[in-house]
């Protein structure tokens, strides 16, 4: 099955839900979604606020109550993704067998954030795919609060706003506009792949040479 069939296959449901939700309870609908896919769960915000777009040409909603109500469920996500990692930080990966992390790469993470915290969370709430899941790891670095609500804020509001004016000037063919977008879900999944196994090369080869050059090494 070509990669467009299959991945329509597998989130049209997740889609037609979030098309029912919002047609059904409206503003509230979308606050609701926003806010589950911000908390790691996957529900595409293309379908959501492109829908919701279509939703204010049609007359249903106004622009500022599709926006306000995406990016509000987007932080509160966040803080809940931002609470579960900063809170089970210790329980999950420092103390847990099955999901231990070198406290290396614990201090790696932390130094990363704390020198581009700002412009990761930033950046990374306008890509598809990680927006959902960047909240995390910056919890789990232990980004300042505060801070990383800004940048949230501030990453979150042209993506929505980018995407709700695309489904209000889409109008009834919004949905073209989320096919379309799953090409650049497939840009993102595939750099995410690539960085994975450059990563797990390099981890491996780290591996076979530290032997060589002895304890110090």
């Amino acid at each position: 099955m070509p990669p467009p069939l299959l991945t329509a296959s597998i989130t049209d449901p997740i889609v037609n839900f979030a098309v029912d939700v919002v047609d059904a309870i409206g503003v509230v609908g979308i606050f609701i979604l926003m806010t589950f896919e911000s908390a790691c769960v996957p529900i595409p915000s293309e379908a959501t606020m492109l829908f919701a777009g279509f939703a204010v040409s049609d007359g249903d909603m106004t622009l500022f109550a599709a926006v306000a109500a995406g990016v509000l469920g987007n932080v509160l996500g966040s803080w809940i993704a931002w609470g579960v990692g900063y809170y089970g930080r210790e329980e999950l990966l420092e103390k847990n067998r099955l999901f231990h992390v070198n406290p290396k790469h614990l201090e790696t993470a932390d130094r990363w954030f704390r020198d581009h915290g700002e412009a990761t969370v930033f950046w990374c709430r306008m890509l598809p795919i990680v927006r959902t899941f960047i909240s995390l790891p910056a919890g789990v670095a232990e980004m300042p609060f505060w801070r990383f609500t800004i940048f949230t804020t501030l990453g979150c509001i042209p993506w929505v706003l980018g995407l709700t004016l695309i489904g209000r000037s889409a109008g009834d063919n919004w949905d073209e506009w989320k096919d379309k977008l799953h090409y650049v879900d497939y840009l993102v999944a595939a750099v995410i792949v690539i960085a994975a196994a450059w990563l797990l090369i390099r981890y491996l080869r780290r591996r076979r040479e530290a032997p060589a050059g002895g304890e110090g090494a």
